[in-house]
């Protein structure tokens, strides 16, 4: 707590001189400056913004907001300048030729016009498309994709180009599963200790748009080989009160409300985003299995069928304070609690060796009670300076997050013929509490040079301390409970990670280049409490950055960019605890993994056209240390699966994605990736080797088949992919939409049908020296979502005509 405290002081520090700025670079020669804004019915516009500017030049000298009474005034030093004037639902409004000498000016009662027709345009065409492109990254706004109505977060992301999400919820990007995924811009305990599976936590109302950064710069943390997913939340910054509300129902049991509300008053803006949502999710798996010993083969299936029973309540809630439009402090507090039920039962039918003939059935079943309570507590400040894009952001953020689970698992063994087996009967139960507390500062500024260029510099530094006190027991026949050997413990987890960076750019005609260098300094120790065992590590890496940039004619471009990047193993993959629910298939991490690097290296384009846009890429990726889960299988056919490092893997690929308006009723857009990965795992077996070429491809249409009724279909495909150890086989599904609106525009009525076929299941191949695995997988079964949305004091955001504007 007194890091805490002292990290937070130097803050305050730091960001002391941007807050008084304005006070302090006005003297004693300024002027004041006042005047009135009224309507054209001679009523006073309130929270109208207004900005000062340099006559020559335009550069902005401050500016202020009119009170209740229509009323500004601003104090700056002679001079001749000009004012501009905004405010919602009207026209902006210009007053030129303003002189100042030595003495105040009032400009009088200036009246602003009704933009009433110009807003109606703007909501036809000047609303953001469902995927917007840029060279660095693409943001989806998933708002439009109607399929995402009633979903989650990790729902959304399935339908992201380029990102994969598999049956356990895990995220992968271009087909690597080392992604850094950001909430807002920042780490988030969401995505701590489950990983990606926490955003299935997530209810999808709360995203306004998910940005997609295949190749970032030194700006970003080098953490993530294969990129950086960052979902922003919703939040309004708009005057007075205004909001929207979902209410959702689906089969399987999927029930949900969701707000999101704000109310801005001059210079406070209050704003609150809560979800509800209980899930009943069911799923099923199986698996086949051959294991070799001499001249034996010993075989089993498996079959699974569970449903996980949640919970969710997410409360986000902040206040903004505007010292003046160019200065913002925000503070806020999420608040998240997850209960859930987890039943599932688990056969194993065994048969007698190098036979089809079965020999016991096996039942075993898990009771498991969860409960997550999670919370952050952040306060942001940004300055904004006179000339565009100079600016000062900071950040502190504390996460203080806890899980707990208690399992109880009874496991019987009988004939075929019903009759016992002989084998005794077991009861087992396996408590396991997880906490994570971190802390984290980071500041950023960005300053203009000459006409185009730009230094930026910046710097971060977090703690994290996660525990995982775990423990195994046995009833015995007379009732009492002992301790299973090697599944009790306690795992401590600390790391510490301070890093700089260092960014310039500039444009010289046509071409624009930036150079980045970031440094990190991590030191990471883990410790087994019971058995004393401790693992300290700690290394400095440089991460250099390089993003060049060439205008092309007719409204192409072209960039070429270079990024080192790291995966740092994390808690989860460093943990040597096993998954207990199959006591046959145990999964855990590897307190003995090392961090993998990665060379990225990128050339894109984009063209952009009357009635569209389409981007595509060409990537290569050189990589150090490959993390892999390899599975193992013992004599008795129970297999451990575990992260290790391999030597080396080379990944090339070639990416496009884009939009494209048919006609003003039929929008498409789609991607589709193309890559080969050879991975070498030579260091740990010479059979550990794969060279596969595959490829993945989404597409959407949508059309508007009469007035305000809107219909989609989406598909994905994901082509089959050869591993070290074997194959994933392909994955193909269908998802249906349509849409309505209602209540003079005021509200939307969604229902999807998700996986329309029933066939979103994750099946793979795995083979090893002694044994032969058949696994499938399906997380979530068709599912089929109702969700009524109202607006309050809100325009519905419609799709913009590709090619619009900037994307």
């Amino acid at each position: 707590m007194h890091q805490i405290a002292l990290r937070f002081h130097i803050l305050l520090f730091l960001l002391l001189p941007t807050m008084t700025f304005a006070q302090v670079s006005k003297t004693e020669h300024s002027v004041w400056i006042r005047g009135v804004f009224i309507d054209e019915d001679n009523k006073p516009i309130p929270f109208a913004s207004i900005a000062l500017y340099q006559a020559t030049g335009s550069v902005l000298v401050t500016g202020v907001v009119s009170d209740d009474a229509g009323k500004f005034e601003l104090q700056t030093k002679p001079g001749h300048y000009y004012l501009k004037v905004t405010a919602l639902s009207y026209q902006d409004k210009t007053i030129p030729d303003i002189h100042i000498v030595n003495q105040d000016l009032q400009i009088g009662t200036s009246v602003l016009k009704s933009s009433a027709k110009k807003l109606e345009e703007v909501v036809v065409k000047g609303e953001k498309s469902q995927m917007e492109l840029s060279l660095d990254k693409r943001i989806f706004n998933v708002g439009k994709d109607l399929a995402n109505a009633g979903g989650t977060a990790s729902d959304i992301l399935k339908n992201i180009p380029s990102v994969a999400v598999d049956g356990d919820g895990n995220v992968s990007l271009r087909g690597s599963n080392s992604v850094r995924i950001l909430i807002d811009g920042k780490p988030s305990g969401l995505v701590s200790l489950k990983g990606g599976a926490g955003l299935q936590q997530l209810q999808g109302s709360m995203v306004e748009r998910v940005e997609v950064i295949t190749n970032p710069s030194a700006r970003y943390e080098a953490e993530g080989m294969g990129g950086i997913i960052n979902i922003v939340l919703k939040k309004e910054r708009k005057e007075g009160f205004n909001g929207s509300f979902d209410v959702i129902t689906g089969n399987p049991a999927n029930f949900g409300a969701a707000a999101n509300v704000n109310y801005r008053r001059k210079n406070l803006n209050f704003f609150i985003n809560y979800t509800a949502s209980y899930r009943n999710t069911p799923g099923r798996s199986s698996l086949y299995q051959e294991v070799y010993s001499n001249d034996t083969t010993f075989a089993y299936s498996q079959s699974s069928t569970y449903k996980l029973k949640g919970q969710n309540n997410n409360a986000r809630a902040g206040i903004d304070y505007f010292f003046n439009p160019k200065s913002i402090l925000t503070a806020s507090y999420t608040w998240r609690l997850s209960k859930g039920k987890r039943f599932s039962d688990i056969q194993y039918l065994d048969y007698l060796p190098n036979t089809k003939t079965l020999q016991t059935i096996t039942n075993r079943t898990q009771d498991e009670t969860e409960t997550e309570p999670n919370s952050e507590y952040v306060i942001s400040y940004k300055k904004t300076f006179a000339r565009e894009g100079h600016e000062l952001t900071a950040d502190v953020r504390y996460l203080d997050n806890w899980e707990k689970s208690d399992q109880y698992f009874a496991q019987q063994t009988i004939l075929p013929n019903g009759a016992p087996s002989g084998i005794p009967s077991t009861l087992q139960r396996a408590i396991n509490d997880e906490t994570e507390k971190q802390f984290l500062v980071q500041v950023d500024y960005v300053r203009p040079f000459k006409k185009d260029g730009k230094l930026e510099g910046g710097l971060r530094s977090s703690t994290r301390n996660m525990t995982n006190d775990y423990t195994v027991i046995q009833q015995n026949s007379d009732g009492s409970w002992f301790q299973l050997p090697n599944l009790t413990n306690n795992f401590l987890y600390e790391e510490k990670i301070n890093a700089l960076y260092g960014i310039v750019g500039n444009k010289i005609r046509k071409f624009s280049y930036q150079l980045g260098l970031r440094a990190e300094w991590t030191g990471v120790t883990t410790t087994l409490k019971q058995t004393n065992d401790v693992n300290p590590r700690s290394y400095a890496n440089l991460f250099p950055s390089i993003h060049a940039t060439y205008d092309l004619p007719s409204q192409h471009a072209l960039q070429i960019s270079y990024s080192r990047r790291v995966r740092r193993p994390q808690y989860n993959d460093l943990s040597p605890f096993m998954t207990f629910s199959d006591n046959r298939n145990f999964f855990s991490g590897n307190p003995d993994l090392n961090p993998e690097f990665t060379d990225a290296f990128e050339i894109g384009h984009i063209k952009y056209v009357e009635k569209g846009s389409i981007s595509s890429s060409i990537y290569y990726r050189y990589t150090t240390g490959k993390i892999i889960r390899i599975r193992r299988v013992n004599d008795q056919g129970f297999s451990t699966t575990r992260p290790e490092n391999l030597a080396t893997e080379d990944s090339y690929g070639a990416e496009f994605a884009g939009s494209y308006a048919l006609y003003k009723w039929w929008k498409l857009d789609g991607s589709v990736n193309f890559f080969r990965a050879t991975t070498n795992g030579g260091n740990l077996d010479v059979s550990y080797q794969s060279d596969t070429y595959s490829w993945f491809t989404r597409m959407t249409s949508r059309f508007t088949i009469w007035r305000n009724t809107d219909f989609q279909m989406r598909g994905n495909y994901e082509a089959p992919q050869k591993t070290p150890q074997g194959t994933r086989q392909a994955i193909a599904t269908l998802d249906l939409s349509v849409s309505k609106d209602i209540l003079k525009n005021n509200g939307t009525l969604v229902l999807n049908v998700l996986d329309v076929f029933n066939s979103r299941r994750y099946r793979s191949i795995t083979e090893g020296a002694n044994f032969y695995t058949e696994s499938s997988s399906q997380g979530r079964l068709r599912q089929i979502n109702l969700t009524f949305n109202y607006r309050l004091h809100q325009a519905k955001k419609k799709l913009k005509e590709p090619g619009e504007g900037e994307f």
